[in-house]
């Protein structure tokens, strides 16, 4: 469903989710994942204990839920390319959705994506939980790849394989962009870590 689809109440709730992620997320990796709790989350929002619990059931369902609908664009965005396009051109744009939203041209929206990023990998247990979202990913990429294909996950190798080596190669251009304290494009990155997997993923023996 898009937003345009939505009722007055139902965008209500979406934007109200959409500050109080915003706000949760930038003040846990301005001070630290341990270092916030949820008290101090809702003070920065602006909103009760009882509405943050509406939406989410800890500080760290913050950011599962936001890796969530991350892993939901990257599915739709595979879903809308073209029949035909080689299977590696596909899942380039698809994993590029995320990293996309890194490089807007408004400087604070950058810094504030970097904090995010850096949160999510440099945090052990957040990074798990990335990890764990990645796997999820995998499978409803792998799925839609075999529809593309004519092929059957449960069968077929390929779909599986090549979901999963394009989210390493996603996974890495992120890893590097975030290292590098955004000093490097991560699209750059992402075609750099393509060209390296591209001759597997358009293989014609499957």
């Amino acid at each position: 469903m898009t937003s345009d689809n939505l009722t007055l109440a139902e965008r209500k709730r979406l934007l109200v989710a959409t500050e109080l992620t915003e706000a949760a997320l930038q003040l846990l990796a301005r001070r630290g994942f341990d270092a916030v709790t949820v008290d101090e989350i809702v003070a920065e929002a602006g909103v009760s204990k009882r509405t943050f619990f509406r939406y989410f059931a800890s500080k760290e369902d913050v950011v599962v839920q936001f890796l969530s609908g991350m892993g939901a664009e990257i599915h739709a965005a595979l879903a809308e390319r073209p029949a035909g396009e080689p299977p590696s051109a596909s899942l380039r744009h698809a994993v590029a959705v995320p990293l996309a939203a890194c490089t807007l041209d408004r400087p604070d929206h950058a810094a504030r994506a970097l904090r995010v990023v850096q949160l999510i990998l440099r945090t052990p247990a957040l990074l798990g939980r990335l990890l764990e979202r990645q796997a999820e990913w995998r499978e409803t990429l792998a799925g839609e790849l075999a529809r593309r294909q004519g092929q059957d996950p449960a069968v077929d190798l390929y779909p599986r394989l090549a979901a999963g080596t394009a989210l390493v190669a996603f996974h890495t251009a992120l890893q590097r962009w975030a290292d590098s304290e955004a000093a490097e494009d991560p699209l750059l990155l992402l075609d750099r870590a393509f060209a390296v997997v591209r001759p597997a993923l358009d293989a014609q023996d499957r």
